[in-house]
């Protein structure tokens, strides 16, 4: 997934988008570990995707708290 689909989702979506990255990792582990995982590179994939969208909410929230004490 792109950065920039990443940043055209809302707050909302990205939550979702989160914790549906982390249920597919979770499983990809799973199946990693019982030998029924075929592309073991979908394991990075996820976490640097996971990583994507918590940045990108780090960032929106973290603008967020500075318009906030700004004005």
């Amino acid at each position: 997934m792109k950065t920039s689909e990443i940043r055209e989702l809302n707050d909302e979506e990205l939550k979702n988008l989160e914790t549906d990255l982390a249920r597919k990792l979770w499983k990809a582990r799973f199946d990693n570990h019982t030998n029924q995982l075929d592309d073991t590179a979908s394991i990075v994939q996820i976490r640097r995707d996971i990583a994507r969208v918590k940045t990108i909410r780090t960032e929106r929230s973290s603008a967020a708290s500075s318009e906030a004490t700004d004005g």
